[in-house]
């Protein structure tokens, strides 16, 4: 069963090629993206980001202490902005309180106790929490969202009745803990996810997928 893993990966990697996956300047950029990109499409995300460019305020410091309001106005075009806004405010309180404004010793961190604290701020979940670990703190941690269910599940890799944990303990049981391959992995699956899995009338006969 694992080579059918390592299999989709490889169909996948020769049809997209690298991904360089987290677009982003720095590690506090991804860290925002990461909230960001709940619920919406990294174009939106991208807008957002570029605001907060615009305004200088792509900071830790600014932003930890920026009022609430103010900030959503910056992350307007990501949606549900509101809510974002107080979940980014949380998570930056949460690094203000247990790692001293940070990012540096949230790094250097065992990842198990840095993936405990993310999950209890309010508004981050195990897919946000992972994500920060894998593109973030670099830790071999492998990213299970929508997509992923949508493409194994057909493919009868994952169960049709089964939890995040569940998938994710499916791939990490079954690969290499390799950061660069969980990363490379996470994005190619979203991109065959957009472009051939489709929700409804997926592309089958066409998809690099399609003999698995």
């Amino acid at each position: 069963m694992a080579n059918r893993y390592k299999e989709a990966f490889e169909l996948l990697h020769e049809h997209y090629g690298d991904q360089q996956w987290w677009p982003a300047e720095t590690k506090f950029e991804i860290l925002v993206g990461a909230v960001l990109t709940q619920n919406t499409s990294w174009s939106n995300v991208e807008k957002a980001i570029i605001n907060l460019k615009d305004a200088n305020v792509l900071d830790f410091e600014q932003m930890v202490s920026m009022n609430e309001v103010v900030l959503a106005e910056y992350i307007r075009p990501s949606g549900y902005y509101n809510l974002k806004a107080k979940r980014l405010k949380n998570l930056l309180e949460m690094i203000n309180v247990i790692y001293e404004g940070s990012l540096d010793l949230m790094l250097e961190d065992d990842w198990r106790s840095v993936r405990e604290n993310l999950l209890s701020v309010k508004g981050i979940g195990p897919e946000t929490a992972d994500a920060i670990l894998l593109y973030v703190c670099e830790r071999p941690v492998f990213v299970v969202d929508s997509y992923t269910y949508r493409v194994f599940s057909r493919h009868n890799m994952v169960e049709e009745e089964t939890d995040y944990h569940a998938i994710q303990d499916t791939f990490m049981d079954n690969l290499e803990h390799d950061t660069n391959l969980f990363n490379e992995y996470h994005a190619l699956i979203v991109q065959v996810a957009k472009d051939y899995c489709k929700k409804s009338k997926p592309l089958c006969s066409t998809c690099p997928l399609e003999g698995l």
